[in-house]
């Protein structure tokens, strides 16, 4: 697997809501062997504060050699980061991580829950590239608020899957959790779903496509200090009763293959 270091330049900044920003960055090198799932560490200041990079999901890449990143401000690296300009250079490094095994041969599922709306955008612009027919193919998202969802909606609605989506709150779709969604629509016998969103969504969504017989793919999170699966700072149990590095083996795995709280 190819990983690539980079000084990528911001060529577009994009605030879709007071804590959510996108950023578009010029890194040849790394849109070109990234896949989908897949994710980048950026070290967010030019100062030793804070010292370690940070990760960040592959939003989307182009054929014009750019990235994107989709973030949330939660802490001093994002903070810092959210005040980044347009023209100025990241040090970017990957890309990293086992990303999804796409199966073209059977109906997608993309199910996004808050910030794991992130890496499905990517997703979903490469199967609908893969595949003659999506109308089989959904996607469904699910945030607190409509700030979390509205901003991506029409990016997801242009490759003409059906698209539903779900608030906490009901202030944008239906009101529920996108888990209740998946149960109401039944995606097709055979369905392979794609996830990535908080804990206890991948782990509701493993219980029903258990029950289902569905494929599962979940993209997790854990705290990272390397991306390489040096420092085993991201390491997290597996079904088996040993442990997987997220960085490395994942961060998607088969929902079957991880042991759930």
């Amino acid at each position: 697997m190819s990983q690539y270091q980079e000084n990528a330049t911001i060529t577009r900044y994009e605030r879709l809501s007071q804590d959510n920003i996108r950023l578009t960055l010029q890194a040849d090198s790394i849109a070109a062997a990234a896949k989908p799932g897949q994710f980048v560490m950026i070290r967010t200041s030019t100062a030793k504060d804070p010292l370690l990079r940070r990760p960040f999901s592959i939003h989307q890449t182009s054929t014009n050699g750019r990235i994107q990143i989709l973030f949330k401000i939660l802490g001093r690296g994002t903070e810092l980061l959210a005040h980044a300009q347009e023209g100025e250079q990241l040090p970017v490094f990957g890309p990293l991580g086992h990303g999804f095994d796409i199966r073209t041969d059977r109906p997608a599922c993309i199910v996004g829950g808050g910030m794991g709306i992130a890496p499905m955008l990517f997703l979903a612009k490469r199967i609908s590239r893969l595949k003659s027919n999506v109308a089989s193919d959904f996607i469904l998202f699910g945030g607190r608020t409509r700030t979390e969802v509205e901003p991506l909606s029409d990016d997801f609605r242009q490759f003409g899957m059906r698209f539903y989506e779900a608030t906490d709150d009901g202030s944008y779709g239906e009101k529920g959790f996108v888990t209740q969604l998946i149960q109401r629509l039944k995606p097709p016998k055979g369905s392979v779903v794609y996830a990535c969103g908080p804990e206890s969504m991948l782990e509701q969504l493993n219980i029903y496509c258990q029950v289902k017989g569905l494929e599962c793919q979940v993209s997790v999170e854990s705290v990272m200090a390397c991306g390489m699966g040096a420092c085993l700072g991201c390491n997290i149990p597996a079904k088996d009763g040993g442990y997987v590095h997220v960085c490395y083996e994942g961060p998607v795995f088969n929902a079957e293959e991880l042991a759930w709280k």
